[in-house]
């Protein structure tokens, strides 16, 4: 038997004094993981007090959605997009920085894909 993860997770960490909110996106995403996460980042944006928050998005694992949770993923970028300062996406395939590039139509803050996980935070801990 073969098993195939897939889901978004969430949660917060802590490089130095910064703190990031942190998503790892695994598999190919559904409707149904953006129905049981999108209520949690949700009430994890609604807590937190920062003008502008920096995110960091682990997509090395991604491979892609489904067609309803690419609209899932579109919607719930919308509804925050105001809320966030830097968005930096880590990620392993040439298709991911292109939608990050499509993405930064849609994003208030900054958004900046990266190869090196290192590059990625040192780029969210410098001040603008």
């Amino acid at each position: 038997m073969q098993i195939k993860k897939h889901g978004l997770s969430i949660g917060m960490q802590r490089i130095d004094e910064d703190f990031f909110l942190y998503l790892e996106a695994i598999g190919k995403l559904s409707h149904e993981d953006y129905e049981k996460i999108s209520p949690l980042i949700d009430s994890a944006l609604e807590g937190i007090k920062d003008q502008e928050i920096k995110v960091f998005i682990d997509a090395s694992e991604l491979e892609g959605w489904e067609i309803r949770a690419a609209w899932d993923d579109f919607k719930l970028c919308l509804k925050h997009n105001s809320e966030f300062g830097k968005i930096a996406i880590y990620g392993s395939n040439d298709w991911q920085e292109k939608l990050v590039k499509i993405g930064s139509w849609f994003i208030h803050g900054e958004i900046k894909y990266f190869d090196d996980i290192n590059d990625a935070y040192i780029w969210l801990k410098e001040n603008n």
